[in-house]
């Protein structure tokens, strides 16, 4: 084992092209003086960053009486659990049964299987996409109740449109504004009542027919990926003569049993991660080898993952405190530690449900892309984070609207789209349209960067390697505002902690020096 294995494998791990050769390979530092200087910096670092936090979060603190009803009795050494974070705590408190839901899918499927191949041997598996569909609807109805007639309803008319449209280009237009006008009108009427609708179904409405989560709309955003992708990719395998998509199928593949089984596939339903549609029918059609090792290391980093997370909330009630603003009197370093450790809340309780999902799905047969890739802390390129967070997310975006936009034909304004697109995708409120753009903006001193400093041409210098240092600092601290402003405190939030951090430190300044403004 090798300190590269810490981070988890995917496909380009070992085929990128961009990989410079064995002769071209630069000679390991980890043992140079330089690096053992860094090794002594971490080792004071570290400490004090984990440090800061914890004893924001000791009862002895002042402030810790304005968050104290923010939280839940722990499990680990008689302390409080930080378990105030919605989005989190609904997915940590349904472990168990989002587990059991996982066992009996699974078990359900191997009867199946097992019944089938004793009369058959097929080379493929596509005898399970009717099971698949089947149990998504149980799953969906249990889930949803009632709403699962909407959201059937949807993805029947957006199978439509694309049946209709084939190769047209209409068809493309069609999708896109026909799933963005459901997540316009999926927050302006909140998902809809069926008594909204006509009287005679206001019955639909009752508690009993609203199943375990009716906020069906609210998962609809990762749904809306799978309509466009099937829409997309069958409008490219319907395009003639020349398709130049190598991947698609035979059109009778593109049936609605397949789409249906796709659009609702239960373990990725909730969360994904995302998976194109011929992606998806492929891995039914040419079966892959996931071997026991690889699903088993996979769980084990799962458990790892989980275990470090709650080590951190019954030790760092950092979300607590920032979603009261219990932060009066702390120092600069203090307030810096809240936002970045928020970061890291917020980087865990996105990788923990894309892991259990993933994991789920690795257990019956299918292989989607890996979400998180790196952590949080360990980004340097704007570039490369947005590669790594997300990254099926991110690997969506390419293929159905940056490349068809023109790619790197207009990188920028592509960008600001693209960012813009994902804000609203994610929720219609300015702060993440702030967000969005926020991004767009910081991606332009890394691409100014690399257009004059390329790596080809200065990257065999003593001095390369240290500029990019002391850019890829630069690029961490936008990355940092960036997402705090995007999912943890807002604008408002932000204002407040550069004041805090900058403003307030430097009347301090003034005022070591004997001079006092009064303003």
């Amino acid at each position: 084992m090798s300190i590269t294995d810490l981070t988890v494998k995917i496909p380009s791990s070992s085929r990128s092209t961009s990989i410079p050769s064995e002769s071209n390979r630069k000679p390991s530092r980890w043992g140079t003086v330089e690096f053992k200087f860094y090794y002594v910096i971490l080792c004071l670092a570290l400490p004090l960053m984990i440090w800061i936090p914890i004893t924001l979060s000791d009862p002895s603190h002042p402030n810790y009486p304005q968050y104290q009803y923010k939280l839940w009795q722990g499990w680990l050494f008689g302390r409080n659990l930080d378990n105030s974070d919605s989005q989190y705590r609904s997915f940590r408190n349904n472990i168990p049964i989002l587990t059991g839901v996982a066992f009996l899918f699974l078990l359900l499927k191997y009867s199946w299987n097992k019944l089938y191949l004793m009369s058959k041997i097929p080379g493929d598996n596509l005898h399970l996409i009717p099971l698949n569909a089947v149990l998504s609807l149980i799953f969906l109805v249990a889930l949803h109740g009632s709403s699962i007639l909407k959201l059937v309803i949807v993805i029947t008319i957006n199978f439509i449109i694309a049946k209709a449209c084939k190769s047209s280009k209409l068809g493309p237009a069609l999708t896109w504004a026909f799933n963005i006008g459901i997540l316009f009108m999926n927050d302006r009427y909140n998902g809809y009542r069926f008594g909204a609708i006509t009287p005679s179904l206001e019955f639909l409405d009752q508690e009993k027919y609203e199943g375990f989560y009716p906020r069906w709309h609210i998962n609809f955003n990762i749904t809306m990926l799978r309509l466009v992708s099937f829409s997309m990719d069958y409008y490219w395998a319907c395009r003639k003569p020349n398709s130049v998509e190598i991947d698609s199928h035979p059109h009778e593949m593109y049936s609605y049993a397949n789409y249906f089984s796709y659009a609702l596939y239960s373990p990725l339903y909730i969360a994904g991660p995302i998976m194109t549609f011929n992606d998806f029918l492929w891995q039914f059609r040419r079966p892959l080898t996931i071997t026991r090792s690889s699903v088993l290391g996979y769980l084990i980093r799962f458990i790892g993952c989980l275990l470090t997370m709650e080590a951190v909330l019954h030790f760092m009630y950092v979300v607590a405190i920032k979603d009261t603003r219990a932060w009066a009197s702390d120092s600069p370093a203090q307030i810096g530690m809240l936002g970045f450790w928020n970061l890291i809340i917020v980087w865990l309780k996105l990788l923990l449900p894309w892991r259990f999902f993933r994991l789920w799905a690795l257990v019956d047969g299918i292989d989607p892309p890996e979400n998180m890739v790196r952590c949080m802390a360990n980004n340097y390129s704007t570039f490369g984070f947005w590669r790594s967070w997300h990254r099926s997310y991110n690997l969506w975006i390419i293929r159905y609207i940056y490349i068809p936009l023109g790619g790197m034909k207009n990188v920028f304004v592509n960008s600001v789209l693209v960012f813009t697109f994902v804000a609203l995708w994610h929720d219609l409120t300015f702060k993440l349209l702030a967000w969005g753009w926020l991004v767009s903006l910081f991606i332009l001193p890394e691409m100014l960067a690399r257009y004059f400093l390329p790596a080809s041409r200065y990257s065999s210098t003593s001095w390369y390697r240290h500029v990019c240092a002391l850019g890829g600092v630069v690029n961490i601290l936008l990355m940092i505002t960036t997402n705090l402003v995007g999912f943890v405190i807002g604008v408002d939030g932000l204002r407040f902690f550069l004041n805090e951090l900058l403003m307030f430190e430097y009347r301090e300044e003034e005022m070591r020096k004997g001079i006092y403004r009064r303003c």
